[in-house]
């Protein structure tokens, strides 16, 4: 018996609760496929070493994710079956370290969006696509399933916002836009339906008119790092190492506070607005940019020993 049909379920329940399970989804999908391929029909520790045991090296927070994406499917299915068993969570070994970021510097990002602008389709979509899409992930820092999610509803040029309505854990922002983003939305959108040939619902769209699949999205990301030499190339299409989507959004809320200090601002009172801005639930998880760039630590430390000395005097 295949298991694709409990992870539809699986999928359908833990989304109607607001989560986000793109990722998730994907990790899944290839192991329910090579399930399928052993003839498994029910999960076990067995099952999952073999099948991470199949796949190219990566690093450990990659197989993690892997184990930790299991380990929850695995824990909902023992409800319906007790058959099922949870790998333990131990079973990798090492500990997980939080990769450091990759800040792009303003050529890198320039870069990135001419080689997404000039990426080869039939009708040009392609290209206009990606590139849009970067540039926008660029300067709001928007994760990019929550970009991928946004349809032309989202965007009210009139007020100059973008409504993120699938947040993390399926929270909602309105996102302030610079005017000349919002103009250059309005542009891509009119040329992109004059090139679909119909107004489509989703914001970012394939050459198909669909919404962007979020491998793609990185497949592509990827393929125009290696254009540039931000990644070396790989052979079979493969995307492997360096510098991530992600990190356009680390760059972003680096940048941020970087212009805080020379500003002369108070970050401890502005990382609210870019806590609320990112999505983040706790400005914990925006203070963490602090210690993952070595340039915005000097500039905190140097400005808490400023503040301390003036304070002494």
């Amino acid at each position: 018996m295949s298991l694709a049909p409990q992870l539809d379920r699986y999928l359908s329940v833990r989304r109607s609760l607001g989560y986000d399970l793109a990722t998730s989804e994907r990790i899944l999908r290839r192991f329910t496929r090579f399930a399928d391929q052993e003839g498994a029909a029910h999960v076990d520790t067995a099952l999952f070493l073999r099948w991470d045991a199949s796949l190219p090296e990566v690093s450990g927070g990659t197989r993690a994710a892997r184990l930790g994406s299991v380990r929850l499917f695995a824990g909902w299915l023992t409800g319906i079956d007790p058959v099922h068993e949870v790998p333990p969570r131990g079973l990798l070994p090492g500990s997980v370290i939080r990769a450091r970021p990759h800040i792009y510097t303003d050529a890198e990002i320039a870069s990135i969006i001419a080689a997404a602008e000039a990426l080869p389709s039939i009708y040009g979509l392609r290209g206009l696509t990606y590139g849009t899409l970067f540039a926008l992930l660029a300067v709001t820092g928007l994760r990019i399933n929550e970009a991928l999610a946004l349809d032309r509803g989202d965007l009210d040029v009139a007020d100059g916002v973008i409504r993120v309505r699938r947040g993390k854990l399926g929270r909602e922002r309105l996102l302030p836009l610079d005017p000349g983003v919002a103009e250059k939305l309005v542009g891509y959108l009119a040329e992109r339906d004059r090139l679909v040939g119909y107004t489509a619902q989703p914001l970012f769209v394939s050459d198909k008119g669909t919404r962007l699949p979020d491998c793609s999205a990185r497949y592509n990301f990827a393929r125009v790092c290696q254009q540039i030499g931000l990644r070396p190339r790989q052979p079979y299409c493969k995307h492997g190492r360096g510098p991530r989507i992600h990190d356009l959004r680390h760059t972003f809320a680096v940048k941020t506070m970087i212009g805080w200090y020379r500003a002369g601002k108070d970050p401890a009172r502005e990382m609210i607005r870019l806590t609320t801005y990112l999505g983040h639930s706790d400005p914990s998880a925006t203070f963490w940019y602090l210690e993952a760039v070595p340039e915005l630590l000097g500039l905190a430390i140097e400005r808490a020993t400023a503040n301390g000395w003036e304070a002494s005097q």
